[in-house]
């Protein structure tokens, strides 16, 4: 789906062909259908005039029953034709808009959802492209766009090819001879037709595409400045807060203003060119319906060639015509349109492939050279030459650990200045770390948990929050039950199926402090062996801190965690004792990791300092090879 006819056909080559190539059949019968009944329309319309032209005759002796006939019929058809055949094939589009919609929408999640932190890594942009802007207006707005006007505009290809086909035939059958064009014989009234459709339409279709390609760019630009402007609306809502606490409205405005003032310029122009091209389309219209439509049939019908029946029917047809064949022209604005969409989804299509493996793609703008690998769980988390860098080539490490090692059930504690890399260097063992090289080595079978600082809620059920990220369905309502009260929730657990309390969501009920003891809950239910605390406590008084911390102490004993907080000395239980065993230092962008000196007892720092039985069986066994 990296191109315009990749996005285009992979909905009829999935998995779900059987249903996209029957709604299709269907769209393709129906049109057919409507161009016959376009066919039958202009003959009853001759049928009409004719009979009003001969109510007087004296030869006409049922005239007004005639004339009533006759508009039943066109009425009917009419009704057959728009109500019937076009009423229902806009149904059934309409069902295949959604299902198609659909389907890409769940491709395009499931892509962005995966394993490899596709959405994260899709907003870096690399050297050969920006990074996608507005990902979730592309998502929504963009491919209910694209797949609407890809099928408007297929069943108007579909409606030509019908049209020519059924009204071209029809109009060879009543073609008549053309004084000056005797050698085209019978068909001379046909040919002038079809020589002043072929003429006019196509002449007037490379105005419309000069137009268009205006058009389209026009539309890009304005849902650029669309997505930007909702986007700074969003993120304004959710930081609301912080703006009316540091009474930044008058700067909050601003930022506003500036945005909107690129999508009223936009507009601006896109309204100068859509009126240009309404008021071409009008006078196209009126010339194709009453000059064009009217005149090849008009030379024979003035050397009596035809009836003014046959005239009549002839010009209605050819005026059929040249409206199927004007499709191009009428839908122009559509397809600058989908154009438009379909150029945004097929950029985030190639963002997301292009990121299927992340440092390959973080080395066309900088060094990303990352080794994960996994060993016995004895031996703990091991981070080996690591050094961390920003975007280009010739950045500078800001942070580098020749060897850090984190023994299972150790706590340690990250200490430095802000902005020294603490954070930079839990995301790098996690693997959110762009830039830089070192090989983490990971406990083997051993289950991680990352707490960031910022906790994000979705609007689902307290126990779908509290099983993040596992689903709901894996643990019972009694263990959810047990997490919230050990983490300080009880009050909450008669409410654990609820999406919401009093008509808000749960990011809006629980408070900064209940959301950090949520993700004390969501600890203690996954039993991580590995947990990082990306200031995970920075909402808490300092007894919720202890309360944090002794919870996770008393429920995850073999836990390894790995802390970043605020505070120059982590917190200690009630009693006094200590929660963390030793400290990272980050200091002149180096990290060097000691025991927690003095509050550590002897016993544990000895047993810290020495290898377990497991390792110290491995060093001899390492020791016997070297000297075979």
């Amino acid at each position: 789906m990296r191109s315009f006819w990749g996005l285009m056909r992979a909905y009829w080559f999935s998995e779900r062909w059987k249903e996209a190539w029957t709604l299709t059949l269907i769209i393709a019968l129906l049109t057919a259908l409507s161009s016959k009944a376009g066919v039958w329309f202009a003959e009853a319309s001759g049928e009409l005039v004719n009979s009003i032209a001969f109510f007087h005759d004296a030869a006409n002796t049922t005239p007004l029953r005639s004339l009533l006939t006759n508009a039943g019929i066109l009425v009917l058809l009419v009704v057959l034709k728009d109500a019937g055949f076009t009423g229902i094939r806009t149904l059934v589009s309409t069902t295949l808009h959604r299902k198609w919609r659909g389907w890409l929408d769940s491709r395009f999640n499931e892509a962005l959802l995966d394993a490899n932190h596709t959405h994260f890594h899709a907003q870096h942009g690399s050297s050969g492209s920006a990074a996608p802007d507005n990902i979730d207006q592309r998502i929504q707005e963009s491919i209910k766009d694209m797949t609407g006007g890809a099928i408007g505009l297929a069943m108007g290809v579909l409606a030509v090819a019908t049209s020519l086909y059924f009204v071209g035939q029809k109009l060879l059958e009543n073609s008549a001879e053309v004084q000056g064009l005797e050698f085209l014989g019978s068909y001379g009234s046909a040919v002038l037709a079809f020589l002043a459709v072929a003429t006019y339409v196509p002449l007037n279709t490379w105005i419309a595409v000069k137009l268009g390609k205006l058009l389209e760019r026009l539309n890009v630009r304005m849902q650029q400045a669309e997505g930007s402007y909702r986007g700074e609306l969003t993120t304004f809502l959710r930081r609301s807060f912080h703006v009316a606490a540091s009474q930044g409205e008058d700067v909050q405005r601003s930022m506003h203003s500036q945005r909107y003032v690129d999508i009223d310029r936009t507009w601006a122009r896109l309204n100068i060119v859509n009126t240009s091209y309404n008021s071409f389309e009008l006078i196209y219209n009126f010339i194709g319906a009453r000059i064009v439509a009217y005149g090849p049939g008009l030379v024979p019908f003035i050397h009596n060639g035809f009836d003014l029946k046959g005239y009549i029917t002839g010009s209605e047809m050819v005026n059929s015509l040249i409206g199927q064949c004007s499709w191009f022209i009428h839908v122009m604005p559509a397809i600058a349109a989908l154009r438009a969409n379909s150029q945004r989804v097929t950029e985030l299509a190639n963002a997301i492939e292009n990121v299927q493996h992340p440092q390959e793609f973080y080395r066309q703008t900088g060094h990303s050279d990352f080794r994960y690998a996994s060993q016995n769980p004895v031996f703990g988390l091991t981070i080996q030459k690591l050094e961390l860098a920003h975007q280009g080539e010739d950045a500078t490490p800001f942070l580098s650990a020749a060897n850090l090692r984190f023994r299972r059930g150790e706590w340690t504690f990250l200490k430095g200045e802000s902005g020294c890399g603490k954070t930079s260097l839990i995301k790098a063992i996690n693997g959110l770390w762009p830039y830089g090289r070192g090989t983490i080595v990971f406990p083997e079978g051993v289950r991680s948990f990352y707490a960031a600082q910022e906790v994000k809620l979705q609007q689902v059920s307290l126990k779908q929050l509290v099983c993040l990220p596992g689903s709901e369905h894996d643990h019972s309502d009694t263990q959810v039950a047990s997490a919230l009260h050990r983490a300080g929730l009880g009050d909450f657990i008669e409410h654990m199926a609820e999406e919401s309390r009093e008509g808000k969501i749960w990011d809006q009920v629980l408070s900064g402090g209940q959301k950090q003891k949520l993700v004390v809950a969501r600890i203690l239910l996954q039993q991580p062996g590995l947990l990082f605390l990306d200031e995970a406590t920075g909402a808490l008084d300092p007894d919720g801190k202890i309360a944090f911390h002794q919870a996770i102490k008393d429920n995850c004993p073999d836990v390894t965690v790995i802390s970043v907080m605020h505070e120059a000395v982590p917190p200690r239980s009630l009693s006094g004792a200590e929660f963390y065993h030793s400290v990272v230092s980050i200091a002149d962008g180096v990290a060097t990791k000691k025991p927690l000196v003095p509050s550590l007892p002897r016993e544990l720092t000895t047993i810290l300092a020495q290898p377990t039985p497991v390792e110290d069986k491995w060093l001899r066994f390492s020791r016997r090879l070297k000297q075979r």
